[in-house]
């Protein structure tokens, strides 16, 4: 079962940078593309916790930052999406219950993902990465990721619990 998860999870996250980088950046709202890494981040967080989601988030971000046409320092969604990871991990058990908890989880996983994210480029002294974009871009992000999660969290928390083993199971088992 451990290696249908990790190939299961190995698989969304290829997918989710292939989408965000291809044909969904063609959807761009102010420049800003959807994070749908970010959203199968928090549907492991809301699922499996913060040590398996911060692992997701930190591998899948350092691909996301490896991934064409990537223009930015190598390591900045690795970190956004491994902090992101942990805390929705954290408020896991308070979040599963209800698609308002969900959604309110993902804004605020957005949230602080985006502004990591810009607050690094913001330090690191990226070019195109001022104070006004920044505030310009995170609302957008966060509107942007808080719509599509109606759409995918909900699918991808199901697949999640698909993936894992039940825990009565192993009891019996034993």
């Amino acid at each position: 079962m451990a290696a249908l998860r990790l190939l299961a999870y190995t698989g969304l996250v290829v997918l989710a940078i292939g989408l965000e980088v291809g044909p969904f950046s063609e959807l761009t709202i102010r420049g800003v593309v959807p994070d749908l890494l970010l959203l199968v981040v928090v549907a492991v967080g809301l699922v499996h916790g913060p040590e398996r989601a911060a692992l997701v988030g930190f591998l899948g971000g350092l691909a996301l930052d490896l991934a064409p046409p990537a223009d930015h320092v190598a390591g900045r969604w690795a970190l956004s999406l491994v902090v992101v990871g942990f805390l929705v991990g954290l408020v896991r058990e308070d979040a599963r219950q209800g698609l308002i908890k969900i959604v309110a989880v993902v804004a605020a996983a957005s949230f602080i993902g985006t502004s990591i994210f810009a607050l690094t480029g913001l330090l690191l002294d990226e070019p195109g990465v001022t104070v006004g974009r920044v505030l310009e871009i995170i609302p957008v992000a966060v509107l942007y990721d808080t719509a599509l999660a109606l759409l995918t969290v909900p699918l991808l928390m199901a697949l999640g619990r698909r993936l894992e083993p039940d825990r009565d199971e192993w009891v019996r088992a034993a």
